[in-house]
């Protein structure tokens, strides 16, 4: 369906094989030197290794790094990740060279590695342009949110600036808000009645930007593996930091449901998609007479389909929510790259072996997919849910220096 109606020309975006059994991702998003990078080495256990990940005061973290799991530890360089049709970061080509000289991958024989992949990120540095960068960060950021089970987003309690690069962030995350973890790191070195005011003054900052009823979690604690310092509240951070692990261990555990689950969502977009040309191409060939000129007739169909009611239309299918359709002006740009005659209609797109391509989608996001996630649920297919893979029953704990 996508290769037939061209989705990834609408929304860039098509499921590879190498994202459907790639494990979950873990982005870690937010200003300068809050200690995104100290907290993954800190979560690996890297620090004082020769792999650690390289942290400073100072900006330190330039590119995207891709922390996954390998047989042995090597570096692996942007350009060769985007040529790997077998994983999942193909699509990144798309950015350009300037772009993939900014991405780095980091193999390790990790356990924690085995079950997830962690994202760091450039640090937000307010006042900087996107063009300084070289490439169009905003939009890699968009690549990494749409494909991330958990993000982290991280602030030092001693800098809390929300500027238009953070504000233009949280626009981003839009539609992520339940993936979307707050972080309050290096909470140990604020006295225990600072560390209060700050974290009022962290929600008062955030509140315009996140317009969702239920605000999302905060995790305050020191995640670095020095101990805490004097006089503060101990307790409160290892019980954040032991809530933080089960937090990630449960992303783990349900990678498959969020998996099918994202699947169906794309299914429905790309459904949604084929019928909206689906019906410009039939309003086309209702309009066409012997004597219309082709050009006039569809440019007065893309300028005003709510004329020929080519969304409303739409609504009246079954799984179809105003709140999925694709903007408007989208499909101007869109036929005017990919002409209407080299669509055909969905009931043409049928064959005798293979089918119907809209029966067969429709029949996936209504029957058969949320069949795979309810059999994964109730255990009916234990081979889906295997605790020798996915460590179910095992209790997170902090595995590192403090007890």
């Amino acid at each position: 369906m996508e290769q037939a109606y061209k989705y990834n020309e609408l929304r860039q975006h098509e499921i590879s094989d190498g994202e459907i059994t790639s494990k979950p991702m873990v982005l870690f998003l937010g200003p300068w030197s809050v200690g995104k990078s100290s907290m993954i080495n800190y979560l690996l256990g890297l620090l004082d290794t020769p792999y650690q990940l390289y942290t400073g005061a100072e900006p330190t973290t330039s590119e995207f790094t891709v922390i996954m799991h390998g047989e042995k530890i090597r570096t692996v360089e942007g350009i060769v990740m985007a040529a790997d049709s077998s994983r999942s970061f193909s699509p990144l080509e798309k950015f350009g060279q300037n772009f993939l000289e900014k991405l780095v991958g980091i193999e390790m024989p990790h356990s924690l590695l085995e079950r997830v992949t962690f994202v760091d990120t450039p640090g937000i540095i307010e006042n900087r342009k996107q063009q300084e960068r070289g490439y169009p960060f905003n939009d890699v950021c968009q690549w990494f949110i749409d494909r991330a089970d958990l993000i982290f987003v991280v602030f030092d309690p001693t800098k809390l600036d929300v500027g238009l690069e953070l504000e233009m962030l949280f626009r981003q995350l839009k539609g992520r808000e339940s993936q979307i973890r707050i972080i309050l790191n290096k909470a140990d070195s604020l006295a225990t009645q600072d560390l209060m005011r700050v974290y009022g003054a962290l929600f008062w900052s955030l509140a315009p930007l996140i317009n969702v009823t239920e605000p999302p979690r905060v995790y305050v604690s020191s995640f670095w593996p020095y101990d805490y310092a004097p006089d503060t509240s101990r307790e409160l951070f290892k019980r954040e930091e032991i809530s933080l692990l089960e937090d990630l261990n449960q992303v783990i555990e349900n990678r498959l449901e969020n998996k099918i689950a994202f699947i169906r969502q794309h299914g429905i977009r790309v459904r949604i998609h084929a019928l909206l040309v689906d019906r410009y191409v039939q309003t086309f060939k209702e309009k066409m007479s012997f004597f219309s000129d082709p050009e006039l007739v569809f440019k007065e169909i893309v300028d005003d389909p709510d004329k020929f009611y080519i969304f409303k239309s739409i609504l009246a299918k079954t799984n179809v929510s105003k709140f999925d359709l694709p903007n408007r002006d989208a499909y101007r740009d869109f036929f005017g790259i990919n002409p209407i005659s080299s669509f055909k209609q969905l009931s043409a797109q049928c064959s005798y072996i293979g089918g119907c391509l809209l029966e067969k989608i429709e029949r996936a996001i209504t029957h058969e997919l949320p069949s795979l996630l309810g059999s994964i649920n109730s255990g009916k297919n234990p081979a889906l849910s295997s605790c020798e893979a996915t460590g179910c029953g095992e209790k997170p704990k902090n595995r590192y220096r403090r007890n």
